[in-house]
């Protein structure tokens, strides 16, 4: 019985990372589909073979989800806690990828994480969630916003003698290494908090075996996440293609090249779990900002803002409720 809660636990995991993927590989694309740098077909078979290799080039931010977050809990118990957390963050990427919010499927994942955890009597590792979760969440999206701001300033003031018709081009075809640059940086990020959590589910079956990542682990999460890419995410991909800003592919170039830069230093240097979500929409918005302020549409932004800080207590909320009712069914 215990082996079969693990494989259904895993199953349930791979299930998340499917829908991170369909929900987050707007992240990746939106900028180029919009720009007409890529076709979206040939945008979403890139992102998915640039996650997949994405996923095999650290463990760092895996390692942070599997330890850093909550202890590990034990038993039955502790499986019980694991599924009722993932059950929680695959309902709200559901619910946000309905209604075409680029809400965080990382944040989703730790707010269930948090919230099942003290349902279950688990104790929560406030420094490393504050640390590595609560600070990163609200540092990321200033610096993407800045950094994107300053980025496209380099641009404009470097091209600014250039023919507008010939730099655009340039930009577009530059776009095709930038948004594989983000799809790798999003590879790298999300595919390895699935690993943490599967690494998870197999130390509280057997606690004795540590917190190192099998080679399977890392196949079958990197597999599942381009397919769940492969699989798009539309609704999402028109909010940040469209909807905060209609993007030229200078502007397209500028946001992707800043937002796999953070994604990057934040899994190598600091082992800290960004959402891409939040990065790239931040980007986009810095970005915008250059040409005027009320070039962006403010009011989506807001909105996107909110849902980002919904986002965790939603997630704990319903995580908590789904392990009640698992304890309930299952005793």
């Amino acid at each position: 019985m215990d082996t079969f809660v693990l494989v259904v636990t895993i199953g349930v995991a791979l299930f998340f990372t499917y829908t991170n993927g369909f929900h987050d590989s707007a992240n990746a694309i939106a900028t180029s589909v919009s720009t007409r740098a890529l076709t979206p077909k040939a945008a979403l078979a890139m992102a998915a073979v640039m996650n997949l290799l994405g996923a095999f080039l650290g463990s760092k931010v895996a390692s942070t989800v599997s330890k850093g977050l909550i202890a590990t809990p034990h038993g039955r118990n502790g499986m019980a806690i694991l599924f009722a957390a993932l059950a929680g963050a695959i309902v709200w990427n559901l619910v946000t990828w309905y209604f075409g919010l680029p809400s965080s499927s990382s944040h989703a994942l730790f707010g269930g994480l948090v919230g099942a955890a003290l349902a279950g009597g688990t104790q929560v590792h406030w420094d490393g969630v504050v640390d590595k979760v609560i600070v990163p969440m609200f540092l990321s999206p200033v610096v993407g916003l800045l950094v994107g701001y300053l980025v496209m300033m380099a641009i404009l003031w470097f091209f600014r003698g250039s023919n507008p018709h010939k730099a655009k081009r340039g930009f577009r075809m530059a776009q095709t290494v930038s948004a594989a640059a983000m799809a790798l940086g999003h590879g790298l990020q999300d595919a390895q908090k699935t690993m943490g959590v599967v690494v998870l589910a197999l130390v509280i079956h057997d606690p004795s075996r540590g917190f190192g990542i099998p080679i399977w682990v890392k196949l079958i999460c990197a597999a599942m996440m381009s397919l769940g890419t492969y699989a798009g995410g539309w609704r999402i991909m028109r909010t940040l293609g469209r909807r905060i800003i209609d993007l030229d592919p200078p502007q397209g170039f500028a946001a992707e090249t800043t937002s796999a830069a953070i994604l990057y230093t934040t899994s190598y240097v600091f082992a800290a779990p960004v959402s891409t979500t939040h990065v790239i929409t931040s980007a986009i918005m810095g970005v915008g900002a250059t040409k005027r302020v009320k070039a962006v549409r403010w009011g989506v932004a807001k909105n996107i803002v909110g849902g980002w800080f919904i986002t965790m207590p939603a997630a704990a909320v319903v995580a908590a409720v789904c392990f009640y009712l698992v304890r309930l069914v299952f005793g």
